[in-house]
């Protein structure tokens, strides 16, 4: 049997942008990819905590201490700039693996520049 795990979050990140005319994802600042343990093309949840939209796409890089996270595509229309969103991935593994498993979970300040992992 196998259960998914949060692997990845990244806490209260600020929408930055949201770009309709994108093919689609997430752009994150490549900083905040790296610390989050995330992968490109990675899918994740976004949790948007402004309205309660909760939606799936995919990781793509952002430049580097840019502070940029932004929805693309059909994703830019369940937030709004400014949105506090819940950015979150998960990996499937058995019970046992999950009993010795701890995510990666960051906290971004307002800016969305790394504070803390905790």
């Amino acid at each position: 049997m196998f259960i998914e795990i949060l692997s990845s979050k990244i806490h209260r990140a600020t929408v930055t942008d949201a770009n309709i005319n994108y093919v689609g994802s997430i752009t994150i600042d490549e900083i905040l990819i790296k610390k989050a343990n995330l992968k490109l093309h990675q899918k994740v949840d976004i949790y948007n905590i402004n309205n309660g939209e909760r939606f799936s796409t995919y990781v793509i890089k952002g430049e580097a201490n840019s502070g940029k996270i932004c929805l693309n595509g059909a994703a830019a229309r369940k937030v709004a700039k400014g949105d506090k969103i819940i950015i979150a991935a998960y990996a499937t593994m058995t019970p046992e693996e999950a009993d010795n498993f701890l995510p990666t979970v960051i906290l971004v300040d307002e800016n969305n520049k790394f504070s803390k992992e905790l």
